[in-house]
């Protein structure tokens, strides 16, 4: 009775509901009674995941509770039939008493990055092929949403205008590609050491494991690992980086190394995790180690990924100053040593999905223009890129949000890396499993890494704010990010994969201009 006089009847019922958007779910025009929620996060307008927001699945919709009256988004592993399982969002919406059909608003938020892409890019109608796909797409969706009254129906309507979109959207950013691509080439817009792969230091003794990566690479990245370096404080052990470096100064080989810093847990000493160490003993003992490793090889190695992944990965719980001192750090200890060297940064994670549910981390948007802002010397963006696992930024995407997110990070105005590469060439259990991290088109084997391959490469090349790109791992390894990403099999034979980027390597090597009509899908074709 007291609760009753308090508050008005019903209270508790909208309370519930004023900061939450619902969803129903359709699959084949009917309700879902299974649905397995992958990948899934709340964004707002300006793109940057949300914190604290819930989402959960019953009875056939999907609740999305958010800490705040802000217009939001949801991203999600979404199936589409013939195309695969692709991390998909839906527009921001407002909330509102019905629940909307995620179905529709998926299909609408695609067709809506066509048209905006359509613009940015001048490619109008009848600019490329597939248009009548784009027409249908369409049509189809202006149906849905004159049938929304019976959502089965507007569903399965906006199924079909999803796939249509997809399909087109794909053949839309490749198009853009090549056209873009072809003005590079034309101009002799890439460098002599664009195209690189991070290197397995225990193959560096096998001469046909040499021989596979200098035919697909300008240069080879060693990785630098503080915890096996440094395991005992002041105490350094360059053997093994020593061994890989003479390997690659004998066969001529172009260097870059890196992450000098990482801050995931097994990538730092022992010794320094033990919890008893203040922010300045941290950032103290991380320059000493950056300055160590390059005044060792400063003469033979002048590029470094200088920290890697502070933005997303904070096991020290650094503040947002401290993040920025620390990165300041690392660059100020390398350009100390060696002032002629390129050094980058590299962000992990560049969809920003981390924010919304690990604590002390910034956006990847915002940290890169805190460091910019706060004036920190350093030469290129690093943007990891892995595709093939249900974790955080790592699911499945397809072309066109690709495409979209390098045109977004452009606007920073620094040159950019795409670094850590990798894409499974067979389908993996557990957080591999298509299910659960997402496929293109068909289930993952050596022809469809070949493809994804082809593509992403034409895409990411196309762009002359990318500077390079550096593949993975070039055979499978148990330590790889994404189980099966390499390109050679267990003998070191090609895998389809290795052959597309060899190619590609020869088409950016080569003098020859390329026409017009010239065609870039000889690289790697029957998608």
């Amino acid at each position: 009775l007291q609760y009753g006089l308090r508050y008005p009847v019903g209270y508790r019922y909208h309370n519930r509901l004023r900061n939450t958007v619902r969803f129903q779910v359709f699959r084949n025009g009917k309700v879902v009674e299974r649905f397995q929620v992958c990948g899934a996060y709340m964004f707002g307008t300006d793109g940057t995941s949300m914190r604290k927001a819930q989402i959960t699945f019953s009875d056939g919709y999907i609740e999305c509770q958010k800490p705040s009256h802000e217009t939001g988004g949801l991203a999600l592993l979404w199936p589409i039939e013939g195309f695969g399982r692709i991390l998909l969002p839906t527009t921001c919406l407002p909330e509102r008493d019905r629940p909307y059909c995620l179905n529709v608003e998926i299909a609408r938020a695609r067709l809506m990055q066509i048209v905006n892409c359509r613009e940015d890019w001048s490619l109008f109608e009848g600019a490329i092929e597939l248009e009548d796909i784009s027409n249908q797409a369409r049509k189809l969706f202006i149906q849905s949403v004159q049938n929304i009254h019976r959502q089965d129906a507007a569903a399965k309507l906006a199924d079909n205008s999803l796939r249509k979109a997809m399909i087109f959207s794909e053949k839309l950013a490749t198009t853009h590609a090549d056209i873009m691509f072809k003005a590079r080439k034309s101009t002799r817009g890439f460098g002599p050491a664009c195209l690189g792969l991070r290197v397995d230091m225990a193959m560096i003794d096998n001469p046909t494991y040499m021989d596979r990566l200098t035919g697909i690479s300008d240069f080879a990245q060693i990785p630098v690992r503080w915890s096996d370096i440094e395991k005992q404080e002041g105490e350094y052990d360059f053997s093994i980086m020593d061994r890989g470096v003479d390997a690659f100064i004998a066969r001529k080989i172009r260097l870059a190394a890196g992450p000098l810093l990482s801050f995931a847990k097994d990538a730092l000493p022992g010794w320094l995790t033990d919890g008893q160490r203040s922010f300045e003993a941290i950032r103290d003992a991380a320059y000493r180690f950056a300055t160590e490793v390059v005044m060792r090889y400063r003469k033979r190695i002048h590029r470094w990924i200088v920290i890697s992944g502070l933005n997303s990965t904070n096991p020290f719980g650094f503040s947002v100053e401290q993040i920025l001192e620390m990165t300041r750090a690392a660059t100020m200890a390398v350009k100390a040593v060696n002032p002629r060297s390129f050094r980058l940064i590299e962000i992990a994670d560049i969809w920003g999905e981390y924010h919304a549910v690990t604590p002390n981390t910034v956006s990847p948007l915002a940290y890169m223009d805190m460091v910019l802002q706060s004036g920190i010397s350093f030469d290129a963006f690093a943007l990891q890129m892995r595709f093939g696992k249900n974790v955080s930024g790592m699911h499945v995407r397809d072309m066109m949000q690709i495409t979209s997110i390098l045109d977004y990070y452009s606007l920073m105005g620094k040159p950019i890396y795409v670094t850590s590469i990798e894409i499974p060439s067979e389908e993996g259990t557990g957080d591999y499993n298509e299910r659960v991290a997402g496929v293109w088109h068909k289930s993952w084997d050596g022809k469809r890494q070949g493809l994804w391959l082809d593509q992403f490469y034409r895409i990411i090349m196309s762009k002359p704010i990318i500077e390079a790109a550096i593949y993975g791992n070039l055979t499978d390894r148990n330590d790889s990010v994404i189980a099966n990403s390499g390109l050679l099999k267990e003998n070191l034979e090609p895998k389809e994969g290795y052959l597309v980027m060899k190619r590609f390597r020869e088409l950016i090597r080569s003098k020859t201009p390329l026409s017009d009509d010239g065609d870039l899908n000889g690289l790697g074709k029957g998608s």
